[in-house]
């Protein structure tokens, strides 16, 4: 469950804007959501090869070349549709449990 949820968070941010994946990491910190570099890149891995995300890379002046990430068109729709599934289990959620969740 940790592993989608975390998909759809990194999709997310993603989606908001190109970006580095130490950038990534941060936002997801600063969320509360505390993920390193091995967890990361597998899953930035396996985004790509599913034709979720695409990347450029760009030169450093503070080191090797970086690799900045985006959303593909097909990315986008999967999100979209992760949005209205997340959406769906939260509502059922709270119906079963009968604990609204505080916005």
């Amino acid at each position: 469950m940790r592993k989608g949820i975390l998909e759809y968070c990194i999709l997310g941010i993603i989606a908001q804007q190109e970006i580095y994946a130490s950038d990534i990491i941060d936002k997801l910190k600063e969320s509360r959501l505390i993920v390193v570099e091995g967890t990361l890149y597998p899953i930035l891995t396996r985004l790509k090869n599913a034709g979720l995300l695409q990347y450029r890379w760009e030169e450093s002046t503070q080191g090797p070349p970086r690799k900045y990430y985006s959303v593909t068109e097909s990315g986008k729709t999967f999100l979209k549709d992760l949005h209205s599934t997340w959406s769906e289990l939260n509502q059922a959620v709270e119906k079963a449990t009968g604990i609204k969740q505080q916005t």
